[in-house]
């Protein structure tokens, strides 16, 4: 299902992210949350990328999985990193030929042992030479949807880690939107004041696609710590913390408070109609289904929010 028939069809999204395990057993374990997420009639589940397409196979074998087993629309993540415009379209023509609609185009990261990567050298630069290169496969009608692929790209209501111009940072955005992605899914925060600020300025700068907001309940003090080195420059409030202080790091009561905050988050995002709201998994379900059940909305409903 295309992406703008989704967003059209429901005033809130709910959507998930899961990443590819590299084992047999965490395979089964993954595919076991899959189903007990399948219940929540998510809108899509969007399946990461590892840096400089370190898991590209992996990806594509959930995803395709994901296609032909479940009720769920996948979006595979692709990157600009290590790949070809021949890598990209190659990719894109076996998405296409499985019958995936969606694709959530990011620069990626650099590889971790390149930490000098020249990003001048590969076919894609940015971000939005990625978009604009999906967009041209879609113009060529290689896709079975006359639309092509829908195409998401990232935000960062807090700011991009590798970018302290926030002025240039919206250039940025804008550029990618200008060059045809459809809706803008942003990385995690943990205060709704961040996500409606860079909403609104988004709005000034003239960026009007949808907005996703990208939630992850803190389940683990580990998890906050592994938190703030995937997403870096991520900020925790003092509420956040203050309240897993309370917890005095006893595992149930930290996720409990995690749990707790993160649906105080969604409730506020239910609140001001938000586009969707797309939950970080880190491929488990409990945590997403406390928090469906504390919003009061029901498994397997499948009723547009």
């Amino acid at each position: 299902m295309h992406i703008l028939d989704i967003l059209s069809s429901r005033k809130t999204s709910l959507s998930f992210e899961f990443f590819p395990p590299r084992s047999a057993a965490t395979w089964d374990d993954l595919y076991q949350t899959i189903r007990d997420l399948e219940q929540l009639a998510p809108a899509f589940v969007s399946v990461t990328y590892g840096a400089g397409g370190g898991t590209r196979e992996l990806t594509h074998d959930l995803v395709v999985r994901i296609q032909q087993t479940t009720s769920i629309p996948p979006t595979p993540h692709l990157t600009c990193v290590g790949h070809s415009k021949g890598d990209v379209e190659a990719i894109l023509e076996r998405y296409a030929a499985a019958g995936v609609s969606n694709i959530l185009a990011l620069r990626g990261d650099a590889p971790r042992d390149e930490p000098s990567y020249d990003w001048s050298q590969g076919d894609f630069r940015h971000a939005a030479d990625l978009v604009a290169f999906i967009r041209r496969f879609n113009d060529s009608g290689r896709h079975p949807d006359p639309r092509g692929f829908g195409i998401g790209v990232a935000g960062f209501p807090e700011g991009h880690p590798d970018m302290p111009n926030r002025l240039a940072e919206l250039d940025f955005l804008k550029l990618k939107v200008d060059a045809g992605a459809d809706y803008i899914c942003t990385q995690l925060f943990f205060d709704n004041h961040d996500f409606f600020d860079f909403r609104d300025r988004c709005e000034l700068a003239g960026i009007s696609v949808p907005m996703l907001a990208g939630i992850m309940p803190v389940t683990s003090l580990q998890g906050m710590r592994r938190m703030a080195e995937l997403a870096a420059g991520a900020r925790f409030p003092a509420a956040l913390m203050r309240a897993l202080e309370r917890a005095k790091g006893h595992a149930e009561a930290v996720e409990r408070v995690g749990i707790h905050y993160a649906a105080a988050q969604c409730a506020g995002l239910l609140d001001a109609a938000v586009s969707g709201i797309h939950f970080y998994t880190l491929n488990k379900s409990h945590a997403t289904r406390e928090i469906y059940a504390s919003l009061g909305l029901s498994s397997g409903s499948g009723t547009p929010l």
